[in-house]
């Protein structure tokens, strides 16, 4: 393998009050760096241990910070020193109190997006991926953030000229702006659709977007995301005053589409830079690729600086998480945002980085490794997604199922195709054709389907067996049986061995229609049994997360007794209105845009007056949650782009994906000569 060099920049260690510029060199992103000590700054260096070892001892009583004036090279593609796993590592920027003024930290590396296959290499056995490695001399185009400092600060101790300092940071300097004007004209926003712009925002809607605006989180002075919630009479915020990679979506959209991706764009690039980072839980460390499922901004004094202030990102990859869940879908999300931002921006610039490919190819690396699962569906714990708690959903839930084949589809968009993707590509088109026919084939239910499974045959041993997964009858619950409509259909919400989970999940269904992961049909039908079933499902608030609720014996088996799952709360079948974009999305793609808007109508007269929570209790929707968080940034959020996907519905279709009739030509199904396995999309199509 070749050897790479990964620049520091200005990277700073501050332990007992030392301040350390340093660069890492090693043989792979993937081993650990050496550290190489360029410079000591201040006094009292004679406290520094000479050794290493003296040195691994020094660094666990202190705190690594690294500037956001260094090389974006070590954020995106250096994995941090063992070191950091003694002490957290935070990515941070200065904050001044006076003589403030816009500088620009802009590290000077040539960059080459174009040309790929030069850049990062990805190899593919039969068995799996490789590790993704940097060839020598990687040059990537670097992350450029604004900050306040003053321009010695910033190339500390270094003798430097008007525009270039010693360590490559070129400083420019932008007198006479103000902070908090620069701010708010970022945050304006320019209409972008034009419907929007030919008629007058409701007072709701000028009530969402001021909360909206409200909720922005500022890194260095800079947007790059919306906190959970924003409620101003919260005296306990807990993880809400952080930003979540799933709840920023629907927030990321309306922006999107109201013509602001500055935000999107600040979010997209900083995620990926955490995306690096090590991630260690009682002394283990997950995949590369994993996102954090939030982050969240810290004002740290420095040491020395007379108050000045200086401004860290603290990603929470699930360590901190109530019950420690890995976030599986903040990946996945995260691809499916990146695809939209340059679907409706135009801006394919960004997707096109070598940091960015590199950062997609890593999460497909950690989905699409083979393990001992004998189906294409992603295994996961409990709580791995929007349904965070104990809900039964371990296995292979449908919402991740969804999601993950909506990113397969966005990554075979954005990937650049060259000989080291080649076989990536190939892989992904044969992950999503097996994907797209399990989810068809053994997913589905209807009033037929039903039926059939009432008279499976069980325990059979061949290959022609129709009762593959071992369903037992018994298994079907009473409610089922009244409950399912004549017309229209839905997935199940998970599928294992001898186990089907019966229950409708609204998320997975409505992305299964989205995606096209469901066929033409089974997507109609979706639609038709909710509508059919708009008591159940909708009633007083869309949509509901789950449908029927946990209760009794049942409740306490599978939640664990979980006080905040108590039946029709939560996650336990609330109400959630930040599904109402999701629903309204799948309904234009549909050709329904009238039952999106009659759902619309039905949140628009409540959210305002019940000041926006989180979810709704009760069967139907009608108390607001028990322990729900009132101005719910997602909930806004969620309202604000189902209104505008509604004014100008084309700008849905750039969200959404058509069926892909290439996977159905080149199926193995279709490929097989014994006829024994007939795909459900030959059927469907």
């Amino acid at each position: 393998m070749n050897t790479s060099t990964c620049i520091g920049g200005l990277s700073t260690i501050k332990p007992y009050r030392n301040r350390i510029l340093a660069s890492c060199k090693h043989s792979s992103i993937f081993e650990s760096p050496v550290l190489k000590f360029d410079c000591l700054v201040n006094d009292n260096l004679s406290t520094f241990p000479p050794n290493l070892n003296g040195f691994h001892d020094y660094l666990s009583n202190g705190m690594v910070f690294f500037r956001n004036v260094h090389n974006v090279n070590r954020g995106s593609f250096c994995k941090p020193h063992p070191f950091s796993g003694q002490s957290r590592v935070l990515l941070g920027c200065p904050v001044y109190k006076s003589s403030e003024r816009f500088t620009s930290g802009v590290v000077h590396v040539a960059s080459d997006t174009r040309n790929l296959s030069t850049s990062v290499d990805t190899r593919i056995n039969q068995n799996g991926f490789e590790k993704i490695y940097v060839r020598g001399n990687l040059n990537v185009k670097p992350l450029v953030i604004e900050t306040i400092e003053e321009a010695h600060n910033v190339m500390e101790n270094g003798n430097t000229d008007d525009s270039t300092g010693e360590y490559g940071v070129e400083v420019r300097e932008s007198s006479n702006v103000n902070k908090d004007e620069a701010i708010n004209k970022d945050l304006a926003g320019s209409c972008f659709l034009k419907s929007i712009c030919e008629r007058e925002l409701s007072e709701v809607e000028k009530e969402a977007w001021k909360l909206l605006r409200g909720s922005v989180l500022n890194y260095c002075g800079h947007p790059v995301g919306t906190v959970a919630a924003a409620d101003p009479a919260e005296t306990s915020p807990l993880n809400y005053d952080q930003v979540f990679v799933r709840d920023f979506v629907p927030s990321a959209l309306a922006f999107l589409l109201n013509g602001e991706g500055d935000i999107v764009k600040n979010f997209l690039l900083h995620t990926l830079q955490l995306q690096s980072w090590e991630k260690t839980v009682d002394c283990y460390s997950p995949g590369q690729g994993l996102m954090p499922a939030s982050f969240k901004v810290k004002t740290m004094s420095l040491e020395g600086r007379n108050g000045e202030l200086e401004d860290i990102l603290d990603p929470d990859f699930g360590e901190s998480a109530v019950g420690r869940v890995a976030p599986v879908d903040s990946c996945l999300w995260w691809i499916i945002l990146l695809r939209a931002y340059g679907k409706i921006t135009g801006d394919n610039s960004l997707q096109e980085r070598v940091e960015v490919q590199t950062g997609i190819r890593l999460i497909l690396n950690l989905c699409l490794t083979h393990g001992f699962d004998m189906f294409p569906t992603l295994l996961v714990t409990d709580g791995s997604c929007m349904i965070d708690r104990r809900m039964g959903i371990h296995g292979h839930p449908l919402e991740i199922q969804s999601l993950f084949y909506s990113a397969l589809r966005s990554s075979r968009e954005m990937l650049a195709i060259n000989d080291s993707t080649k076989e990536l590509v190939a892989a992904i088109n044969s992950r999503l054709s097996a994907l797209s026919f399990h989810i068809r084939e053994y997913y589905w239910v209807d009033m037929k389907k039903i039926n059939d499974i009432y008279r499976y045959k069980t325990e059979e041993y061949s290959f022609e067996a129709i009762n593959k997964f071992n369903i037992y009858p018994e298994q079907i619950p009473s409610w089922l049986m009244d409950w399912i409509p004549e017309t229209g259909g839905y997935f199940v919400g998970n599928l294992q061995p001898a186990h089907m989970d019966f229950r409708f999940f609204s998320l997975g269904n409505l992305w299964a229609i989205i995606s096209s992961l469901g066929s033409a049909e089974q997507n109609e039908g979706i639609l038709n049994m909710i509508e059919v079933k708009w008591d159940d499902l909708v009633s007083h608030m869309p949509l509901k997360i789950c449908y029927p609720a946990l209760e009794n014996e049942e409740w306490r088996i599978i939640t664990g007794s979980d006080p905040k799952n108590t039946p029709w709360s939560y996650h336990n079948a609330g109400s959630w209105p930040t599904l109402l974009w999701q629903f309204t999305l799948a309904c234009i793609k549909m050709g329904k845009p009238g039952l999106a808007r009659k759902a619309l109508a039905l949140a628009e007269k409540r959210l305002p007056v019940d000041h926006w929570p989180e979810y709704y209790d009760t069967r139907q929707g009608r108390f607001v949650g028990k322990q729900s968080r009132l101005y719910q940034t997602w909930t806004i959020a969620g309202y604000l782009t189902s209104k505008m996907l509604l004014d100008d519905p084309n700008m849905a279709s750039l969200l959404f994906w058509n069926e892909d009739y290439e996977l159905l030509e080149n199926c193995v199904c279709r490929l097989n000569k014994s006829g024994r396995i007939k795909c459900s999309r030959v059927r469907f199509a």
